[in-house]
């Protein structure tokens, strides 16, 4: 019984070789020359370039409460006009510029597209991280009363033993 590109082989050793020998080998053979023959006529798939040098890089901050934004003091001079360009604000509070969170999410992720489009353009690298947060120490548990004391006025009840 024929099977697609698969034979039956009889429990006879020499017989199953001679079946394997015609039936298997010249399939295995013309594979190998259509591989022979579309490596020899395609060209090499090209070569991604390497990442240009940059001379200046800007690292966009990303902050819990959906707002992107740079310190000042790392925005490179040529970057700051392709950041107010593309609806970034400076907040001389935070001496930073930010894109506001009240852009809608597909808004911001246009804008920042945008300005990494633009800046790379020009040179400028731009990296992405996520803001530390604020207490960088292990979560803090509320104070407890010793065992044996009463608690104080302003205490919840819940906090006794």
């Amino acid at each position: 019984m024929d099977e697609p590109n698969g034979i039956a082989i009889p429990n006879d050793p020499v017989r199953a070789a001679a079946a394997v020998a015609h039936r298997v080998l010249p399939r295995c053979h013309r594979a190998l020359d259509v591989v022979h023959h579309n490596a020899s006529v395609q060209p090499e798939p090209p070569h991604r370039p390497a990442a240009p040098e940059v001379a200046q890089t800007l690292t966009l901050v990303w902050y819990p409460d959906g707002v992107v934004g740079a310190p000042k003091r790392s925005v490179p001079e040529d970057a700051r006009m392709v950041l107010y360009g593309c609806r970034f604000q400076y907040s001389p509070h935070e001496a930073a510029f930010v894109l506001p969170a009240s852009y809608s999410t597909s808004d911001r992720a246009l804008l920042i597209q945008t300005a990494v489009r633009l800046l790379t353009a020009q040179g400028i690298g731009v990296n992405f991280r996520h803001a530390t947060p604020a207490s960088a120490g292990p979560p803090t548990r509320p104070p407890t009363a010793a065992l044996g004391t009463q608690p104080t006025a302003g205490t919840p009840s819940s906090a006794r033993r």
